[in-house]
């Protein structure tokens, strides 16, 4: 029992003696600045801006390869870097500057491969996922395959 007694004392009397001291006194005007900015800076993102977001094709024959070049521009305040592009399905192929940085005003281009599968008119979707506010954006390919006029 005194060894309980004697332990709560040891805390508390190090508890008293640890606090006494005012935390806000502590702090220094410039690292609270320096917070500020850092903080301030946090809250600006690259913009992804696209050419044109949607791309069509035309009418192609079932099983023609065809592809496009989207251009885009980093119109933010921030560096891009564009870590996944992903399609709607496995017959469309991004191909894009994967997790390069991509300075304010500087340009960039992501290819769109489409092996021509499907029948009738085909709207594709590729999601780019960045380090944008939204972090993600769509582009669209369509095209009008036609019937492959060998089957049977």
């Amino acid at each position: 029992m005194k060894k309980t007694i004697l332990m709560f004392a040891a805390v508390g009397a190090m508890l008293f003696t640890g606090c006494k001291d005012n935390a806000s006194d502590k702090v220094k005007a410039e690292n609270v600045e320096a917070s500020a900015e850092r903080d301030a800076k946090e809250t600006v993102y690259p913009e992804i801006t696209f050419e044109e977001t949607e791309f069509d094709f035309g009418n192609i024959a079932k099983g023609t390869a065809v592809e496009h070049t989207f251009k885009f521009t980093n119109t933010g305040d921030a560096p891009l870097v564009i870590t996944n592009a992903s399609s709607s399905c496995g017959c469309t192929v991004p191909t894009y500057p994967k997790n390069e940085t991509i300075a304010p005003g500087e340009s960039g281009e992501m290819l769109v491969k489409f092996n021509g599968s499907g029948n009738g008119q085909v709207t594709k979707t590729v999601t780019v996922s960045a380090n944008t506010e939204k972090g993600k954006e769509q582009i669209k390919i369509k095209a009008f395959v036609e019937a492959d006029e060998n089957a049977s």
